[in-house]
């Protein structure tokens, strides 16, 4: 569920980072920097390079995301 003003879009994992941060390129071709959501911590959801995932913005900040569902 998704938090109030904020919006989703799906990508691909481009880059991993360290801290669990890792670069998103949107299917627009813009690159986000996100971070992984409290539920994929809890779970021990690993995220690679070349994933799709789903990654929830707020309309504040449009460079900054978090990543809250790995598609399979």
């Amino acid at each position: 569920m998704a938090h109030q003003g904020s919006f989703e879009k799906d990508g691909v994992v481009r880059e991993s980072l360290p801290n669990t941060l890792f670069r998103v390129e949107l299917e627009d071709k813009t690159i986000v920097l996100c971070h992984l959501s409290g539920k994929l911590r809890m779970n021990f959801i690993k995220i690679l390079p070349g994933d799709r995932v789903r990654i929830e913005m707020t309309p504040y900040d449009l460079n900054k995301g978090r990543i809250i569902l790995r598609y399979r």
